[in-house]
């Protein structure tokens, strides 16, 4: 499996991020989300079997993203994102478990992820909960050293509350995490890993890593009955 025609039209599509060019080379765009189908089509039947198997029975359809730019979160007048990205988690990439993300993009952007983020409300109050609970095993499972050698930068910081959240003492030995609105580990490849025959398969072996984090999240965010 070869990715290659998937960077070259997205790295056109870069430079060219309008309705009339897409229009005049949708044949290109068919022939790269083809290739990028095959490779979400390739990474389901590898994370069903050996990670996660509540992705038995989704289709690629079911977990890739649009690459149109939906309105409301639009940051820009580019009316394509500049990458092709799938969310595999039980229910499709719009589903509220945490899961499995991939999105390919030129110039070293292509970046492989786990976790939940920005979860609903209710969800965050029960996985800060049970951080607050069992704070050792948060930690023992953000600190593995798997998890470490995959995501150097551990959790992302990026999205946080300036304060403890409510409910919380400010000094709180773990107030840091706690005040965390994303529990999300990523990293990302060079165009050459990007190409290799076997990056399938180097996806895998990062969301291996993370599975022991993500299904403390999912435990965590599972309501009392379910």
């Amino acid at each position: 499996m070869n990715l290659t025609s998937v960077l070259e039209f997205l790295r056109s599509l870069a430079a060219n991020n309008n309705k009339a060019w897409m229009d005049a080379h949708r044949a290109d765009y068919h022939r790269a989300r083809a290739e990028y189908t095959a490779f979400v089509a390739e990474l389901l039947r590898l994370a069903s079997a050996e990670l996660e198997p509540g992705l038995r029975g989704l289709s690629p359809q079911d977990v890739m993203f649009r690459i149109n730019k939906n309105d409301r979160f639009q940051q820009s007048d580019e009316p394509y994102k500049r990458h092709m990205g799938a969310g595999l988690k039980p229910g499709g990439r719009h589903s509220a478990w945490a899961g499995y993300f991939v999105a390919v993009e030129p110039g070293g952007e292509t970046y492989v992820g786990a976790g939940r983020w920005l979860p609903e409300p209710a969800q965050l109050a029960r996985i800060r909960q049970e951080i607050h609970y069992n704070a050792p095993a948060f930690h023992a499972l953000r600190q593995d050293a798997a998890l470490l050698r995959q995501f150097p930068d551990g959790l992302d910081m990026s999205q946080s509350l300036k304060t403890a959240p409510k409910g919380y003492d400010r000094a709180d030995p773990d107030v840091e995490w706690l005040r965390l609105k994303s529990f999300f580990v990523w990293r990302s490849f060079p165009d050459a890993d990007v190409r290799r025959p076997d990056f399938a398969a180097r996806v895998l072996e990062a969301w291996q890593a993370a599975r022991p984090f993500v299904r403390f999240l999912n435990e965590a965010m599972r309501e009392e009955g379910n």
